[in-house]
Parts: structure tokens; sequence; C-alpha cells
């Protein structure tokens, strides 16, 4: 049985396992525990093996040799192959379920109830089907369907057990291929183009997606409606009244007039003779607030930016915490009704016992639930619902997400909100006037919903035919204003008015332009575009409208549906996408001059950005620096740009040279502490190994770093691949630096005079011996010693003065078990050692031959 998380498949395990007996065990995945136990399956006993993934498997990409920017026509991307990699091969997935699949015959998927976990469904059985055992002919995949983790919930869904969709996963391979291509052809064409002339753009990529520009399209529109509005005045005829010791504003019935000459006119009329307000009529009628409808994911993030401030993305993360935790529904859900199957009664039973609302909760049991408004009913999941009743101190940050929830919850079964609403018509002059007041009958659900409260508007009683003098007539004046900026809940509107993503990724989109700088985020959750957003924006629609309109995007969701539903061929919907936008394509790279017009106006070019700091190995000119992000260097007599750590400050590394192309050396220190020496040209086309180098600051085959940052023993950080490596320049404060991870170790302290790294290797665990002379007043050595050479690891003078940057101990390995450049890491033992991956499958070819291990 496999769920999606780690803390899901635990959950299985304890509700479904007969008195909450099962053992837990590791597997060949770090991340992954396994949990067994024996029990019943379709009336036969078996032996139960609980285990999960952590998200998808893998990964939609480009094969290795499409993944060079610099050497691959970004037009090649749209016919080019995709493949499925490792989306963590740390976490080795594959190994993982291949290993515990053997001597299984059956594979109940439990991943999530959408069209992502139903992908995934279908990567799990790709490595688990084929270790199967045989079941005699027997169905032996098998998918649960479920919406909340509640022990009810599962064990219904355990007795219901249906097949995976492959067309739902199909549908989610159709768009993943779709999002690659378009979006790394658009975004690699356009990042080096312009990355290329501009130095202020303070983004690490000019990206292009297919959700992601439609977005940031709708804040652009709003943007340009803000700019183009004229402002109108307009004028109104304000009449106040006294009453029973009491101010009383009159509303004008014709409301306004934008013309001043005519609202004079209206003014004189009325103000005529003194005229007193005579009671025309006075009417009152019962009215209603109707009680929400339940709750989907678009109307959760609305309502958790707009009510309590916090972004989709963040309420996204928040509700998913909540769900693996058991206290509410599967949070994806495009529903807004309840099924008719659905427990209310349950659900609101569950809260009886609450401090805040569970009186509440009690009194709705005792009166008789009210039906939920009627919604729309998508067939994926019932809206979101709380399980399980909950406090601030168990939930900490998620407590205002679930506290708004619950009491939507509570709401949708509740009484609608009544009032009595009093209106009384005036004359003064021939000229209409209203006034308006409200008495609340029932609150209703307004009692349980916070911000959902309805004030009384009192007024005196007013007879008709009853004449009130005027206080005052004025003549208001006003003007129109322009819109707002879209807040965050109105974009998720609009999103999903017009088909831009889905209800799974809205939160993702919105978050994405933001954290490319093409929106900030200013007060009340407002999103404004960034002068970097308005100009892509304008500039395609200068090229072609379509690449930014909704529409496109729209009709792309449409036909995966069309997938997702069996009414389309996976292959034709691609390819006929494909078709369209590689023209669309084609058509951007000839005329993105237009683009680029717009780019000159706002932006400054690399010259006017850069500050000079090497020289070139090729011409001897200045290189400059680009310190905002993208930070890059460039040569402007070579024509040439060099991609930069985008961590840390640059400075000049004691005028020496690269041995390898004569390109001045560059020293990048960050904020922790670490530093290091870079060659602009090797950083940027690495001279060894694979170009995916690129970005683990130094590797160790080059001179460079042999010479200033040699290399001492593997890093101790977890799951790091890393080499820590003598930092030459640390002197007097000496440390060693990893060269991937940012894990680093002080060493000696203030005592060593000079630290040499040897070429000679430990024998118990591998590590480069150092050569160190101490200082003569500080020696740790015994009879005044002052030098000595030893191994880091192993010498417990050398280790005893060895901590983390942060403050901890270094962990001393006995001989022979290190983790050293040599032997350390995996070291020769007598006899073959039993893996965990060796025990999973000695336990399912005893499993398969019918005994108990």
């Amino acid at each position: 049985m496999v769920a999606e998380k780690p803390s899901i498949a635990q959950t299985l395990a304890e509700a479904l396992s007969p008195g909450r007996n099962f053992n837990t065990r590791s597997g060949v995945s770090p991340a992954c525990k396994v949990h067994e136990y024996e029990g019943d399956f379709y009336g036969q006993k078996a032996w139960f093996k609980v285990t999960s993934c952590a998200g998808h498997v893998y990964s939609v990409d480009f094969p290795p040799e499409f993944n060079n920017w610099d050497r691959v026509d970004p037009l090649t991307l749209f016919e080019a192959k995709v493949i499925k990699a490792e989306s963590n091969p740390k976490l080795r997935m594959p190994k993982h379920f291949q290993t515990e699949a053997k001597g299984c015959s059956y594979l109940v998927l439990w991943l999530d109830c959408d069209r992502e976990g139903e992908n995934i469904c279908f990567e799990v059985m790709d490595n688990v089907v084929p270790m199967l055992s045989s079941a005699g002919g027997q169905q032996q995949v098998w998918r649960a369907q479920f919406s909340s983790l509640a022990p009810v919930d599962l064990k219904k869904a355990m007795a219901t057990l249906g097949s995976p969709n492959k067309c739902l996963s199909d549908s989610v391979d159709c768009r993943a291929e779709l999002d690659l291509k378009l979006g790394c052809a658009f975004t690699r064409f356009q990042t080096k183009y312009f990355q290329g002339k501009y130095g202020d753009l303070d983004t690490n990529l000019v990206s292009y997606g297919p959700c992601q520009t439609p977005t940031l399209w709708f804040c652009v529109r709003r943007h340009d409606e803000i700019n183009a509005f004229q402002p109108e005045s307009y004028y109104t005829v304000d009449v106040k009244i006294v009453k029973s010791n009491r101010d009383l504003f009159l509303t004008w019935e014709r409301g306004q007039v934008f013309d001043m000459p005519v609202a004079t006119l209206f003014l004189n009329a009325v103000s005529e003779g003194d005229a007193p307000a005579k009671v025309l009529d006075s009417t009152q009628k019962e009215g209603k607030e109707a009680r929400p409808q339940a709750l989907n994911t678009v109307a959760m993030l609305k309502m958790a930016s707009s009510r309590l401030g916090i972004g989709p993305q963040q309420a996204m993360h928040m509700a998913e915490r909540l769900y693996l935790d058991g206290y509410m529904t599967y949070p994806r859900t495009e529903t807004n009704t309840y099924p008719q199957n659905f427990d209310l009664q349950g659900a609101v039973r569950a809260q009886t016992g609450h401090p805040h609302w569970g009186t509440y909760a009690q009194g709705l049991l005792q009166a008789g639930l009210n039906r939920a408004r009627e919604g729309t009913d998508m067939g994926d999941h019932p809206p979101i619902t709380p399980v399980r009743a909950a406090t601030e101190g168990q939930l900490g940050d998620g407590w205002r997400l679930y506290d708004m929830i619950t009491r939507h919850f509570l709401a949708t079964v509740s009484k609608d909100c009544k009032f009595l609403q009093t209106k009384v018509k005036f004359d003064i002059n021939s000229e209409k006037f209203t006034l308006s007041g409200r008495k609340v009958i029932d609150p209703g659900f307004t009692q349980i919903q916070r911000d959902g409260g309805m004030d009384d508007v009192t007024i005196p009683d007013f007879k008709v035919g009853e004449s009130i003098p005027v206080s005052k007539v004025s003549m208001g004046s006003h003007k129109t204003r322009p819109p707002s900026f879209l807040t965050e809940s109105d974009l998720l509107s609009l999103m999903e008015k017009h088909g831009i993503g889905t209800d799974a990724s809205m939160a993702t989109h919105i978050n994405n332009i933001c954290e490319r700088n093409y929106v900030t985020l200013a007060d009340g959750r407002k999103l404004v575009p960034t002068k970097l957003g308005i100009a892509l924006v304008h500039g395609y629609q200068m090229v072609d409208n379509e690449l930014v309109i909704p529409k496109v995007r729209s009709n792309m969701e449409k036909a995966c549906t069309l997938i997702a539903d069996g009414k389309a061929e996976t292959l034709s919907v691609t390819q006929h996408c494909l078709r369209i936008f590689r023209e669309k394509f084609i058509y951007y790279v000839k005329n993105v001059g237009l683009v680029d017009q717009l780019f000159e106006s706002i932006f400054k070019s690399l010259e006017a950005s850069g500050r000079p700091l090497s020289r070139c190995g090729v011409c001897t000119r200045y290189l400059s620096v680009v310190d905002r992000k993208p930070v890059r260097m460039f040569c402007k007599q070579c024509d040439r740009i060099f991609k930069m750590p985008q961590n840390g400050q640059m400075k000049l590394y004691k005028e020496l040279k690269c041995p390898l192309d004569n390109f001045e050396l560059v020293l990048v220190a960050n904020k922790v502490g670490k530093s290091y020496p870079i060659c602009p040209c090797c950083y940027d086309d690495p001279p060894f190994g694979e170009k995916e180098e690129q970005g683990k600051h130094w590797n160790l085959d080059h001179p460079i770093y042999k010479k200033y940052r040699p290399a001492v023993m593997s890093c101790i950080g977890e799951h790091c691949p890393g080499t820590l490596c003598l930092d030459v320049d640390s002197a007097p404060k000496w440390q060693i630096d990893c060269n991937v991870c940012m894990q680093e170790l002080l060493i000696f302290g203030d005592k060593a005079h000079k630290v040499k790294c040897t070429s000679d290797l430990c024998d118990g665990c591998g590590s480069a011996l150092l050569e160190v002379v101490f200082n003569k007043a500080k020696s740790p050595l015994a009879d005044g010693e002052m030098e000595r050479t030893a191994c880091l690891v192993c010498d417990e003078v050398f280790n005893s003065l060895t901590v983390s940057k942060e403050g901890k101990g270094f962990f001393r390995r006995n001989p022979g078990k290190g983790k050293g450049k040599g032997k350390g890491k995996k070291g020769k033992g007598k006899g073959k050692v039993m893996t965990d991956e060796d025990k999973a499958e000695e336990r399912g070819r005893a499993i398969a031959a019918g005994k108990k291990k």
C-alpha cells in the first residue's frame, strides 16, 4: 500500500491495522518508512506493507544534451523528446518500491485523489507492477478513493477500492510536457537576449509561462486601467434633518449629476422657500442575507488573503499540513456543495466539545441542521470541511486558517441572517430623498462566522404626511476614483473565471510572478506590477497579443480536460498545441526588437550598470561585474557574458591569474564567512567534469583549488556529496569549507601559526593529513612541541580543537570508520553486511514462500 507522503502512510497503518498493531522499519529510501502488519484482504489472510513516496517519483525534463543553454537553439525544444527523470535521486524511490514489491501480490494506491495524485499512481505502478508475484489472474492493482484521513473514511475507502484512471494521468503528462517546452523555449531565448543587454533587470530569469504570463497580464491590465483613468467631477445634493435630537442625512434619489449648473439648479429648487421634508411613505419589510456556500479551494484562498492577510501559497501549505495531520478534508477541490451521503451531522458533532464554538455546534444539532446552499459538484472531492476539533495550542501557525474554515463550515449549515429593513421616502419641493434603517431579527450564521455580523442601523419612527424641518441643504462635490490594484483575492477570481491554472496550481502561479519580480505585494495584499512586468506584457502585446491573453491558456486547459475525460488522444492534443506555439515562438524571435525598444526606454545597459573588477584573459581589458541579480560579469571588448555565483560579495583575488586561460581570479565571500576564488571563464564554462558542475562553487580538479583550497576529507553534512577543503586564506582563524554545501569547520582556534594540507592520506579514514605549526605560547602538544602532521579525524588533539561553525563539537570517528576521501566511505570488511535492501528482499521471498520471518 503506497501513500503520497510518509505521514499519510503512518496514518493508514494506524487506522487499518488490527488493534493498531504494526511494526515500523526503514526502507531503501531514507525518507520513507515501511509499516507492516497482518490482516485481511478481501477475505484472505495477508501481510501488509504500508509505505509512501514523497510527492512525484519522476519529473519531466529534456535529455541531457538539450540542457545546455549556450549550445541548444530554443526552437529545437518544441520537437525534442522528453524523459522522466527521478525527481530527487537522493530519495531512491524507484529502488525503494522495487525492493518492497518483491514477494507481494497486490498493490493498493493511496495517492491524493486528484489528477496529480493519479499521475503519481502510474509512476508507482511502473516500478511495482513488474515485481509483483502472480495472483492467479485476479486484479492486482487497486485505487483507494478518500477525501479525509479520519479512520472511518480510510476504512470505508479500503472497503470500496476501485482502479486507477489512466486518462487523468495522461492529462497531467500532457500539461507537463506543454509547460516544459513552451516555458523553456521562451524563457531561454529572452533571458539570454535581455540579460546580455541590460544590467538592472533585477531578476535571475526573464521567464515565460503559459499560466504565469496570463496571470501577470491581469495585473498589468489593471495597472493600465488606473493610468488611463481620467477623473470626473460629480455633484450631489446633501440634506440634513433633525428628529429626536439626532442628525439624519438623507440620500438623494437621483444619486449624482456630472454637470455643475444642473446640480446648482436642483440645489436651488430644494432650498427654495425653506420647504420642509414631507414624509411620503414609510415601509418595513423583512430581508435576509443567505448563509455561505460550502468551501472549495479557490474560495478558501480568497478568504485567507482578504480576511487573514495570508497569501495563497502560504495558505495552501497550511491547508495541506492540516489535512496531513488529520484536521480537515483534502484541500484541493473545485466542488462547493456537499454530496447527498456526506455526514454533516458527524462533522458538526466533532466540534461540540470545542471551547470556542462547542456550544454553538450543540445548538445546531438540537435545532436541526439547515440544508446547505446548493453549489456545483465537480465530481472530485467534497468541500473543505473540518474533520476533528483542535485548539490553537495544537495547531500553532495553522490555527487562524483552521478557525476560519471551521467557522465557515458551521455557517453553511446555520440559518440565514434575518433583519427588518425600514425605508422612509421624503419630498422636498418635488425632489425625492430616502432614509434607511435596519434591525437584526435573527443573526443566524453571522453569530459564528467572523466578519459576517450585521449592525443595527436605528432611525426614529416617521408617520406618512409628517413634515420635518430641513436643518441644512448643501451641494457635495466629488471626483470619480480609479479602480484599485488587484488584490490576491481579485486575481484568484479572474483566474478561476478565465480557466487559468487549476485549483491546485493557482497559488503557485501568483507566487511565481512575485518571486520573478514581475509584481510586488503592497498593503492590503494588492499586486502592483514592476517596470519589468509591465515592459514584458506590453512587449508581448506589441508582438502577439495571444501570448498573454487568457484565452489561449484556457483552450489548452480545456484540451487537457478532454484527455482526462477520455474524449481526446494525448498525442494529438500535445502536437496541436506545440504546433501553434512553435509558430508563435518563431514570430516572437523575428520581432523581439519591438520588445527591446520598450526595454531600452526603461532599463540601463550593461555598460552603465557594471563596475570594473578583473582583467579578461583574452583581450586583457577589464571585465565589469553587475552586482544586481542575476550577478554576472561581461567583457565589452569580447562581447561575452560570464555567469557568476548569486550569493556573495566579489573582489579581486591577489591579482592572481588562472593558469588555464589567464583570466584574473575573483574572490567570492558570502555572509556566513565562507570564501573561495573563482576564474570567471572556468566558472561559466567548467573545463572539468560536467556542465552541471557549474554553481557548485569549485571543482577539486581545477589547479587553483588544488593550490588555494586543497581537499581534506568528505563533507560531514547529511546527504552532501561535497568535500571539505582547507581555506589557506583564513589564518589566523583557520577553517575548512565544503565545496558544495554551507558546512564549515573551525580548526585549532587561534593556536595554529601555519596549516598545510599534505598529499599523504590517513590509513584509518582516508582523510588528507594536515601539517600544523602551533604558536609557541599556545601549543596544545605535550612537552612544548610545536609541530605535528596528523589526521583531523583520527588524532585526538586535532579532533578536540575542531568545531562546526554553528558551535557544535566535531564528531570523532573511530579509526577505520571515517568518511574521508580515500577508503573511509565504504571500507573493506571481512564479510558482506546485509543492507536494508537485502533484508527487504529476503522478507519478500519468505512471504512469497509462505514462511514467517
